[in-house]
């Protein structure tokens, strides 16, 4: 995670970033939306395993065209790891759980994927925190105590799900990416940034096969749904990847690590107009303290004392 709070160097800030980081954030925030449209036909492992399979399908020819194949051919297990953590883990999860909850629910929680990078961190890879990032950390989780305190019930509802069980999905997804970052940094560092993306959907891709196929609907999917699972693939997946890894080169790790804090803007607002969601003052409320505990844990925002 110190890679994510250096500064960038002056370079990279003349470069354009802007438009990237604000199409990344609407990319990823759409997520959400097209996740809770493919779930509800296709099932959460359908959804999420023919995403990192279309993910696979669209980064595959990039990975051959650049000449990596033998790179991603020396270190496929380490891939594989990745993929399973990175992605595999956390779409299953994601998309279970916007079967029951709301997409700027899950969103919000969702924000909390740096800080739990930031404790994986300082417990795997000795990356001790100061005073600020450990206060950041527990207003972070107060948050998220708060958040689902509110929202989570193990009490099945009129369709006979819980919340509380897709709470906790999201917040399984968050600590799977939080882990798979230091795995990544640990084992992984100086390869290639499209080696690790088109590696990981394929890995994901593997490990999500199996259950695909048991859970493959019994019933006709609709267009509408067949749409959503595209666009999640190409749009939401392999495209929003190159944009990321764009934007670190462009606007350095810590600006490129803060569009998690963005994304909750857009998938609210989808959710509100186009799926017809209520968003609670409370909701926002806990985003707000959220957002706030992980700019602090991760560096982003720091307390500086003044010299008296």
């Amino acid at each position: 995670m110190n890679a994510a709070i250096q500064q960038p160097p002056a370079t990279l800030l003349a470069k354009p970033w802007k438009l990237d980081f604000v199409l990344l954030a609407a990319i990823w925030g759409a997520s959400f939306m097209f996740m809770r449209l493919a779930a509800v036909e296709f099932g959460a492992f359908a959804t999420a395993g023919i995403r990192v399979g279309i993910a696979a399908a669209f980064l595959l020819p990039l990975l051959w065209a650049r000449g990596h194949v033998g790179v991603l051919l020396t270190h496929w297990k380490l891939a594989l790891v990745v993929g399973i953590l990175n992605s595999a883990i956390p779409f299953a999860c994601f998309s279970y759980a916007l079967l029951s909850i709301s997409t700027g629910l899950s969103s919000i929680l969702n924000a909390t994927v740096p800080l739990f990078g930031a404790v994986v961190a300082w417990l795997w890879l000795k990356d001790r925190p100061n005073g600020s990032r450990v206060l950041g950390l527990l207003i972070g989780f107060v948050g998220v105590a708060l958040l689902a305190w509110d929202k989570a019930s193990f009490k099945p509802d009129a369709s006979g799900t819980a919340s509380g069980w897709a709470v906790l999905a999201c917040l399984l997804a968050t600590l799977c990416y939080g882990i798979a970052a230091s795995f990544t940094k640990r084992y992984m560092s100086g390869l290639p940034s499209l080696v690790s993306a088109a590696g990981s959907q394929i890995g994901a891709a593997v490990a999500l096969l199996p259950l695909t196929w048991w859970f493959w609907p019994d019933h006709a999917v609709s267009p509408q749904a067949w749409a959503a699972v595209l666009a999640l693939g190409v749009v939401c997946t392999a495209v929003a990847y190159i944009l990321y890894f764009r934007l670190i080169e462009r606007a350095g790790p810590a600006r490129a690590l803060s569009v998690t804090f963005a994304i909750p803007v857009f998938a609210v607002m989808y959710g509100v107009v186009l799926l017809g969601e209520a968003v609670t003052p409370w909701m926002l409320l806990c985003g707000v303290v959220i957002v706030v505990g992980t700019s602090l844990s991760t560096g982003l925002v720091a307390l500086r004392r003044h010299p008296r």
